[in-house]
């Protein structure tokens, strides 16, 4: 079976992407390791339009709910491995299968940054996590650091503080790069220190995390805790397709339309160069995305490119 497009994620980009090709009645297949993305590991939403506020598993739910609708196949736990462009189709080969389209979409989204210092590989799962929506609560009523400084990291130390008895907050910056109001909730907590100009140095524990060292510009301080939560940013799932242009960042570059410069390659979401990392975007370019793919099957667009 040739499908007429084949969306590599089921994050916003790639929920949306694949509602609009279901609406044009495209033949498609979606392929992802989950639903949601990292959608499904905030914490609460205040920015999605017709919601004041939403968790991120109640949004992730929403989604499921809108492509069941549909009746759209999606593959889950599938690891794409390779897309490879041929003259009139795309082979996207996975861990289970092989699938050829006329059109691919890559919303493959990213993968949280490590801090690479001592002790991050050994008390990882064992203190050290990425995640303060999935793993906060096990850390109810302990001491906890938040290393990072922007929205995510912001909105991490926000849940925790709910819950944890403290929430020191380590942020390499001169000063919080997050959305105002959320600088606001967080200072406003009274379990939170925050320590800008400050990176880790070593996690350091013995069958679990015990502590954590970091510089600041007063010196070394070591900080006796029981979790660290890394939030220093994101790494893009770009590794499977090398026959894209990438920026340094490894972000698939795109343009206005969602194409990249191979034609019948499109991407869309935070795996690509469009620089707002937000789900409210990252819905609107899966919108994009499959627009122009039908135009493309359709014979409009087949020599378009980024």
């Amino acid at each position: 079976m040739v499908y007429e497009i084949i969306i590599i994620g089921a994050g916003p980009a790639g929920i949306t992407a694949a509602i609009y090709a279901a609406r044009k009645k495209m033949n498609l297949l979606v392929l992802s390791k989950d639903i949601g993305g990292q959608t499904l590991w905030t914490g609460d939403i205040e920015n999605y339009t017709g919601y004041q506020i939403v968790t991120g598993a109640e949004l992730t739910e929403k989604f499921k709910e809108h492509i069941d609708a549909y009746k759209i196949t999606v593959n889950e736990n599938e690891n794409v491995l390779s897309v490879e462009k041929a003259k009139d189709s795309v082979t996207v080969k996975t861990d289970k299968a092989q699938y050829s389209s006329r059109t691919v979409v890559i919303a493959s989204g990213t993968t949280p940054k490590e801090l690479n210092v001592p002790g991050e590989k050994e008390y990882k799962n064992k203190g050290v996590a990425y995640c303060a929506t999935c793993d906060g609560p096990l850390f109810a009523k302990k001491r906890v650091a938040v290393i990072g400084g922007g929205n995510s990291a912001l909105d991490a130390a926000i849940s925790l503080s709910k819950i944890a008895t403290e929430v020191h907050v380590v942020n390499i910056a001169d000063d919080l790069t997050g959305d105002v109001i959320m600088q606001e909730a967080l200072k406003a907590a009274k379990n939170v220190t925050i320590y800008n100009k400050s990176s880790v140095k070593s996690i350091k524990g013995d069958k679990f995390v015990k502590a954590v060292e970091i510089q600041t510009p007063q010196g070394v301080k070591d900080i006796v805790l029981e979790g660290v939560f890394v939030e220093i940013g994101l790494v893009p799932n770009s590794d499977f397709i090398k026959g894209v242009r990438k920026n340094s960042l490894g972000e698939i570059e795109v343009n206005c339309a969602c194409q990249t410069d191979t034609a019948g390659i499109f991407a869309a979401g935070d795996v690509t160069s469009v620089p707002e990392k937000q789900i409210i975007v990252a819905a609107g370019e899966g919108a994009k995305a499959a627009l122009s793919a039908f135009r493309y099957v359709i014979g409009y667009g087949q020599k378009d490119s980024a």
